[in-house]
């Protein structure tokens, strides 16, 4: 069995990037360049509601949209639509529909998303420490 850190591929694979030279150093004033997987998290998950969105499904094993809906107060259901979306074609969120009438559609994180847990747990005790 492969580790948590080991053997994994990005979920949508790429070449790697190119290792810095010292010319491309110094076009960051002599510092290495941001990361570029660490930078594409962080402006998925940074963008508007998303990580609210993420923090709640971390919470629960499943959620109807209007279950979100409540528990993200000011997130209207047109962004909120929007997010999912965003969140279940990059493979942090499943969505399920289940049949019956009238049908319901429930939502859960994947094992991709539900890894973002000691993450987004540390950002939340940082933010209760110095945003509070």
């Amino acid at each position: 069995m492969v580790g948590p850190e080991e053997g994994r591929e990005p979920a949508h694979p790429r070449s790697a990037p190119a290792p810095a030279s010292s010319a491309g150093a110094a076009g960051h004033g002599g510092r290495p360049p941001c990361c570029p997987y660490y930078h594409e998290a962080i402006e998925l998950i940074g963008r508007r509601w998303t990580g609210a969105i993420v923090g709640v499904l971390l919470n629960r094993t499943t959620l109807r949209f209007g279950e979100i809906a409540q528990a993200v107060p000011e997130l209207s259901d047109r962004l909120l639509s929007e997010r999912m979306k965003e969140l279940e074609a990059r493979g942090l969120v499943l969505r399920t529909v289940l049949p019956g009438r009238p049908v319901r559609v429930e939502y859960g994180l994947t094992e991709m998303g539900r890894e973002l847990a000691p993450a987004v747990r540390e950002l939340e005790r940082w933010a209760r420490r110095w945003l509070a």
